[in-house]
């Protein structure tokens, strides 16, 4: 695989610039240099994908390579976070790989060009897949003001997107995962509701909504969350964010940076919480699987869990476009929700 010859090159740089390079030298790619997924339909979410395997957000935060990313096979592609208003992100460097266990870390910060010129981008774009768009508030933005930033973003993006994923569980923007509790969940989850709805009448077009969760809170803790999600009819749950947890690479090299730990140290905890989730929520609510998914094992494992989808990221990094048709030649069973 090309690949895995260009890999030790991409990985001497730092990585933030290896991910740019990187997707900018998949724009000048044919689709026949890579390898097609295997089909596996899955009925989730209203829509009918192709199979179960989709990008997950944060690669392609403005929706700049759509048509690029639809080279690698996946069955869904989901862009963002998104703000109302344009932000830099955190400062630089804020990207590292950690090589030895197969992880990334981050503390991006909700780096994006806005809400206008995402939804510009997706109108230019060729994309005919299902798209998912990933919505957050902007830093500067106060907890009790943050439901106006998602509902901004929301009504921006609703006739663009196949499913819209609330992101209230990044580590990266100071305080943003209070809003998974309390008064915060059940009144940001009820005004979205409400606007999806409204929405739906208006434009004769249901666009579900998906909420993505944390792996650092407890049982207790997620089983709340789990029933505010169904009391207001959310159509599917992203089970899980990055993780702060640093138990498993503490001693490596960049392990101890600040930031979202996402791979292969993730997956029993964010297996652990997939699999809490469907005891709760059962077949009302969609499960999409995402943490540490590098290998069929992995995959297999998350849908098992209940998942009905699953996302990419970090195992892409490290396995590159392969891992897309390597995934679905390993999953024979056909998964419905």
């Amino acid at each position: 695989m090309i690949y895995q010859l260009i890999r030790p090159l991409l990985f001497r740089l730092d990585a933030e610039k290896a991910h740019d390079l990187t997707l900018s030298m998949l724009d000048y790619l044919p689709g026949s240099v890579f390898a097609k997924p295997h089909l596996n339909p899955v009925k989730a979410l209203g829509l009918m994908f192709p199979h179960p395997v989709g990008l997950a957000a944060g690669l392609d935060k403005n929706a700049e390579y759509l048509d690029a990313l639809d080279k690698l096979g996946f069955a869904f592609i989901e862009v963002g976070t998104v703000t109302p208003r344009p932000q830099p992100g955190n400062p630089k460097p804020r990207l590292y790989r950690l090589p030895q266990a197969q992880a990334i870390i981050n503390r991006m910060g909700f780096n994006n060009q806005g809400v206008d010129a995402l939804v510009a981008n997706v109108q230019r774009a060729s994309y005919q897949g299902i798209l998912g768009i990933n919505i957050g508030k902007n830093k500067d933005t106060s907890l009790n003001q943050a439901v106006d930033d998602y509902l901004h973003c929301l009504r921006k993006v609703y006739l663009h997107a196949s499913y819209v994923t609330i992101n209230i569980s990044s580590p990266n923007t100071p305080d943003l995962r209070q809003l998974q509790q309390g008064d915060f969940l059940s009144n940001l989850l009820s005004q979205l509701r409400e606007e999806q709805l409204h929405l739906a009448d208006t434009h004769q077009r249901y666009v579900p909504l998906v909420i993505k969760l944390s792996p650092d809170e407890t049982d207790d803790a997620l089983k709340k969350m789990a029933d505010v999600i169904l009391s207001y009819g959310i159509d599917g749950i992203i089970a899980t964010n990055t993780t702060c947890d640093r138990d498993a690479v503490s001693t490596l090299p960049h392990g101890a940076e600040l930031g979202g730990l996402s791979g292969a140290p993730l997956v029993t905890r964010s297996t652990h919480c997939l699999k809490l989730l469907k005891q709760i929520v059962g077949e009302k609510v969609v499960l999409i699987g995402v943490g540490g998914i590098d290998n069929v094992a992995v995959a297999r494992e998350k849908l098992d869990a209940g998942a009905s989808l699953l996302q990419v990221y970090t195992g892409l990094i490290y396995k590159g476009p392969g891992l897309v048709k390597t995934l679905t030649a390993g999953m024979e069973t056909t998964y419905k929700s």
